[in-house]
């Protein structure tokens, strides 16, 4: 009897270690989603959702959030087709470069739009565009949104950079380094998002020539859009939806109440970049953004356009197919 009920405890044993086992794999098997965006200003919404635990909250106990933050949209976007990230904030430069060139990706929200400036360095002789020929300039990348802003703007005036044939230098960098860049003299004007723009100003003494509502597209273009890929809204809307309610709802906690969301922002853009922005440039850069998850689909295909007119596209562009509207409710 004992050697019966013995072998009955092994038995007993066994299962419950099966079992563990199953439930190990169970979690082990867990859905993970990856929200990628940059430490600026542009990306708030993303920043705003992560502090206030919007995407956990929207996606459930049965999903994984993660979060990844990068240097530039040419980093962003290699990293939403290569499928390290599933969806997030990036420039609407780099995804519609990408889509030209065939990515699957969707724009499904918008982010911000406005808080881009044009700024020239303390002692470069420029106080208005006329004094521009001849001088350097500098984006955070080639193609980028603040780039197409910037070339489209001075192609107003009968300039344009060297890569065309033009009269201007132009470079590449990350904001944070223009200070030192001005400091130097090697460079003397930006095209930059805020708050870099605010920055130099304040630490710098820089001068903003061509404020944002100034800029071409200045207030109608979104600087950062709601990225993901075609599959994911093809093979799971209901993901995508909820990820943009959460995005949604961190901009609704933005515009209501803008100053809770300018202490996470600061705190947010620390704890990234190990660099902590001042309250008063906040303050100035916060007035050039509006914060909305609408797109204007004429407005980004104008965008292209201009793109297209200045070499960044090889073909003209068509985007009927890159904006997703159902996701966004009115």
């Amino acid at each position: 009897m004992k050697k019966k009920i013995g072998f009955l405890s092994v038995l007993f044993l066994l299962a419950m270690g099966l079992l563990a086992a199953c439930g190990s794999g169970e979690e082990e098997a867990k859905k993970k989603v990856v929200i990628g965006y940059f430490p600026n200003l542009d990306h708030v919404p993303a920043m705003i959702a992560k502090e206030k635990g919007y995407y956990e909250e929207a996606l459930g106990d049965d999903v994984d959030v993660e979060y990844k933050t990068f240097p530039d949209g040419g980093a962003f976007m290699v990293a939403l087709k290569t499928g390290d990230v599933d969806a997030g904030l990036v420039g609407p430069g780099p995804v519609m470069n990408n889509y030209t060139n065939g990515a699957d990706v969707k724009i499904v929200a918008g982010g911000s739009s406005g808080g881009t400036v044009i700024v020239a360095r303390n002692g470069s002789g420029i106080e208005s565009v006329e004094d521009f020929d001849g001088k350097t300039f500098i984006t955070p990348g080639v193609g980028c949104t603040h780039d197409v802003q910037m070339e489209t703007f001075i192609k107003d005036y009968g300039l344009e950079s060297n890569r065309i044939g033009g009269t201007l230098k132009h470079t590449t960098g990350k904001p944070a380094q223009y200070a030192g860049l001005f400091e130097s003299g090697r460079v003397d004007l930006a095209a930059v998002p805020e708050p870099w723009g605010s920055l130099l100003v304040k630490e710098e003494g820089a001068k903003i020539i061509v404020d944002s509502d100034e800029i071409s597209y200045g207030t109608t273009l979104p600087n950062s859009v709601l990225a993901t890929n075609g599959k994911l809204v093809e093979e799971d809307p209901e993901l995508v939806q909820k990820i943009v309610n959460a995005h949604q709802k961190a901009i609704d906690f933005i515009n209501g109440n803008p100053e809770e969301a300018k202490e996470l922002t600061i705190a947010s853009i620390k704890a990234d970049t190990n660099q902590e922005l001042a309250k008063d440039v906040v303050d100035s850069a916060w007035e050039r953004i509006t914060y909305t998850s609408e797109v204007n689909e004429e407005v980004v295909q104008q965008f292209a356009n201009s793109s297209y007119d200045l070499k960044f596209l090889k073909e003209q562009p068509d985007f009927t197919n890159l904006i997703d509207q159902q996701f966004v409710k009115k």
